[in-house]
């Protein structure tokens, strides 16, 4: 309940900033994103790249975007300065969920030991519920590439997310004692695995690319890191020295961006 008070709130307060723009006149942008996802959590060893490519999902989302070069009740260009010219500010609220499990050397069909087993038989799924701003930075002129001058525009964006997160958490390993791997119980209050969920903050990167469709409508390619305050995105969170960082993700996405006006 405490999680979804202040996911309203902060709706409101992105709401109330959207209309604040929207009020100054300037033109909006909708559009639709997806693409995979690259979870990188407290499964498998973070540098391999099995534990990369396999655990791997997909995301999905809504984007809003304010365009300050152009001024929507007038059907005319703002006036001409650098910032008007080259940033844009996104809205977006999306959705991601990765299937986890381990890989790496610990895991491999030669280990035949109790930790290999655990570790072998759990399974995991991070699935999180994002919105959030960024501001978009164009080097090349944004009047320009409405006007045909180019057909790309690169870009790149900072910003942040509140992030609503619910992992999921299951093991088929039936031996005696912990269900999970032993090391992870450093002392008998230890909680490596939670799974209640909650809300966080992430910080969002990105750079990518617009593809200029018509006069009303881009493709976009956009590179994501984000990276997450908090350690039980994907419901586990021990203190082993090679996992003991936040998780965080990479998403490559394609979307669609329509100019309303």
């Amino acid at each position: 309940m405490l999680n979804l008070k202040i996911l309203t709130k902060f709706i409101i307060i992105l709401l109330t900033i959207q209309v604040s723009f929207a009020q100054l006149g300037f033109s909006h942008e909708i559009g639709i994103i997806t693409g995979p996802v690259a979870f990188k959590s407290d499964y498998g060893l973070r540098n391999e790249f099995e534990t990369n490519a396999g655990n791997s999902g997909f995301g999905i989302g809504l984007v809003h975007y304010i365009n300050f070069a152009y001024q929507a009740d007038c059907n005319c260009y703002t006036t001409d300065n650098y910032f008007n010219d080259h940033f844009k500010l996104r809205t977006e609220i999306s959705y991601n969920t990765t299937k986890l499990e381990h890989f790496g050397e610990y895991v491999e069909p030669d280990r035949t030991g109790r930790g290999a087993q655990q570790l072998r038989g759990q399974k995991g799924e991070a699935n999180n519920f994002d919105i959030g701003m960024q501001i978009e930075y164009f080097p090349l002129s944004i009047r320009s590439f409405q006007a045909f001058a180019y057909k790309f525009a690169p870009f790149v964006s900072l910003g942040a997310h509140y992030v609503s997160y619910n992992p999921e958490v299951s093991s088929t390993f039936t031996g005696p004692g912990n269900t999970y791997y032993d090391p992870w119980y450093v002392t008998p209050d230890s909680t490596p695995i939670d799974v209640s969920g909650g809300s966080t903050w992430s910080v969002v990167s990105s750079m990518g690319a617009r593809y200029k469709l018509s006069t009303s409508a881009d493709l976009m390619i956009d590179l994501r890191g984000q990276y997450y305050f908090n350690d039980y995105i994907d419901g586990l969170n021990h203190e082993l020295k090679y996992n003991k960082y936040n998780d965080w993700m990479v998403w490559l996405n394609f979307g669609y961006i329509y100019y309303l006006d």
